[in-house]
């Protein structure tokens, strides 16, 4: 079976089970041991799969780290876990120091939920203080599941990973400067740009504007960059629709110079889908925006509308449909965080169409 199909089966378990889980032993039974399955390594094989493989360290004896496992009789990476409400980032201390005399190239640390991948990028033999790559079960992108394909038994190549751990390093660390200069952008950036322009000097008041306009210019590009790409994709859903079905029962709206999807909608599109995805995988939830709303629809099909965002006025409103498409209902929304108060009836919604 395909591994992104069994990562969704996965994802679906840990949403039903993981309330119940309520310790570090369940979550690795429940979780864990089914993410490493996956993987093609066989748990009952404990030349394979090793748990509380002891660790000694130094004068500490006794030290056992949860998970060795073995390829080709060699150790490639341990896994350390912990409860599953607990953050995957907040005990890389305790794996450093397993990593250190475990003589594999990969440590991973694990909540069951997120999986981060470390190495020894900058000094043989030291975990690196960040990992090179990290895996969401709840937020399951194909470029991660590519990447994890590569730790399967069947596709592990030493070489290949370590080609590429330091490019996936860097390019996320590069990431995450650019979400903080977008957020906030640093004086350095500002002078970069401004003085492609400007040939004033810059003063401190004009800095503190400059940041302003950098701000709003660099969010401004981004959102069109994706308002322009979503408007796409959906003209293009909108003539395959044309083409298959007569003109009188489209209630789509085909005047896309009108239509214009803001932030807003984007932002609530993310929320349920969200809380879809506790139900199904996220492939299946797909969105078309109109004049008067922005519909929410399970297999893209006009049919089967999961929710509309009427989002186009002063007052915004979530319309549901768990009473049957034909009866939708409206409900005021102060915020979009209220959204997740109608997971309900958006489940329910999903159960019209089963």
């Amino acid at each position: 079976m395909d591994l992104k199909i069994k990562l969704e089966q996965l994802h679906q378990k840990v949403m039903g089970l993981k309330d119940q889980i309520g310790t570090e032993e369940a979550t690795k039974n429940a979780f864990v041991m089914p993410f490493i399955q996956i993987l093609g390594y066989d748990i009952f094989n404990p030349t394979e799969v090793i748990p509380e493989h002891v660790c000694d360290i130094g004068t500490k004896k006794g030290e056992k780290v949860d998970y060795v496992i073995r390829h080709n009789d060699q150790p490639i990476f341990i896994i350390e876990c912990k409860h599953w409400k607990e953050s995957a980032d907040a005990h890389n201390s305790q794996l450093h120091r397993y990593y250190h005399v475990s003589k594999t190239r990969f440590g991973v640390l694990t909540n069951g939920i997120v999986y981060n991948f470390y190495t020894d990028l900058e000094k043989p033999n030291i975990m690196d203080e960040k990992p090179f790559f990290t895996i969401d079960i709840e937020d399951l992108k194909d470029s991660s599941i590519k990447i994890l394909e590569k730790f399967t038994k069947k596709d592990y190549n030493l070489e290949e990973i370590l080609d590429s751990a330091e490019a996936l390093k860097y390019i996320k660390a590069i990431r995450k400067e650019f979400e903080k200069e977008i957020e906030s952008p640093s004086d350095e950036l500002v002078k970069l740009l401004v003085s492609r322009f400007f040939e004033k000097s810059i003063t401190a008041n004009r800095m503190v504007a400059f940041k302003e306009y950098t701000k709003k210019a660099l969010t401004t590009s981004i959102n069109e960059s994706i308002s322009f790409r979503l408007k796409s994709a959906l003209s293009i859903n909108e003539q395959i629709e044309k083409q298959e079905e007569p003109a009188k029962n489209n209630p789509i709206d085909q005047n896309d110079a009108k239509i214009v999807t803001t932030e807003e909608e984007i932002e609530g599109f993310q929320i349920v889908k969200a809380i879809l995805r506790e139900k199904i995988p996220s492939p299946r939830i797909a969105c078309r925006d109109t004049l008067s709303y922005f519909g929410i629809l399970l297999d893209d099909n006009n049919r089967k509308p999961l929710c509309r965002l009427h989002f186009n006025t002063s007052n915004k409103y979530l319309e549901v449909f768990h009473n049957g498409k034909e009866a939708g209902e409206k409900v005021l929304l102060n915020n979009l965080d209220e959204i997740y108060q109608y997971r309900e009836q958006l489940h329910k919604t999903l159960e019209l169409y089963a």
